[in-house]
């Protein structure tokens, strides 16, 4: 019989990060009344929520842009990451000429090289997406590397044993062994794309009816308008955890009914 998606326990356990939630924001917002904390200082819970209601318009067409760059650079990264991750497993000489270059783009910051990549890609958005992808890219890359040479000595032995080509082995052993790693990547990279995204609109500082979150975030500071910060903040947030729970569904889908992970 095949286990549902959500169990009973998994709801309880959602519902105590949620009551610690609201605990948080009753004291927050009874706090600032009390005290009576000047809004250009810190905006209350009810502030950011009159706000969002007020701005929705702007507020929500940013986040769509902001989120056009963060799913296309993430579905870039899967591709090349995947796709170098194919060929480094095929030869250590491969993964010798490639992965120390996937690590000097790891380890430079984003910040550095999205004004490189603004000037040399005239298209905003397309620079975006690269300099997002950059940030995305390494955990597909390591985390599928991984899996696919993670495979049980014994039965690659037996495949040898059996003459199986390398697209056999690859498809058939190292491949099933090698999604717990790749979709671990995917929930990491995930939020690593919406990061790189949002640092790569703080750089290139584009405005208009194009811009993301992070003009809004900008324009706010300029403005000190805090609440308008807040509530572009609160909606990066919910985005990297919307995104995280669907990498976390889809793993539940593909992985259940066959991996130890999903049948603990």
């Amino acid at each position: 019989m095949t286990k549902p998606l959500i169990q009973y326990p998994q709801v309880q356990l959602a519902l105590w990060p949620l009551l610690v939630l609201i605990i948080l924001l009753a004291v927050w917002e009874i706090g600032f009344r009390q005290f009576a904390v000047p809004i250009y200082l810190a905006p209350k819970p009810s502030d950011i929520a009159v706000t969002l209601y007020q701005q929705h318009s702007a507020l929500f067409g940013s986040l769509l842009v902001t989120l056009k760059v963060t799913l296309l650079a993430f579905l870039l990264a899967v591709m090349i990451g995947t796709l170098i991750a194919f060929l480094c497993v095929q030869s250590r000489v491969i993964e010798s000429c490639l992965m120390p270059w996937a690590i000097l783009f790891q380890v430079t910051p984003v910040v550095a090289i999205a004004p490189l990549v603004i000037i040399w890609i005239h298209n905003t958005t397309l620079a975006l997406v690269v300099c997002a992808m950059l940030v995305a890219v390494f955990p597909v890359l390591t985390n599928t590397t991984l899996g696919l040479r993670s495979v049980n000595p014994g039965l690659l032995n037996l495949f040898y044993i059996n003459q199986a080509s390398r697209w056999q082995v690859l498809m058939r052993l190292r491949v099933p062994n090698a999604l717990p790693y790749f979709f671990s990547g995917l929930r990491i990279s995930c939020g690593l794309a919406l990061i790189g995204a949002v640092v790569a609109e703080f750089v290139a500082g584009t405005g208009g009816s194009g811009a993301g979150l992070a003009w809004q975030i900008l324009q706010a500071g300029f403005q000190l308008n805090l609440p308008l910060m807040f509530a572009a903040l609160f909606l990066i947030t919910c985005t990297g955890l919307a995104l995280w729970a669907l990498m976390s569904l889809i793993t539940r889908l593909c992985l259940r009914g066959w991996h130890d992970s999903e049948l603990a």
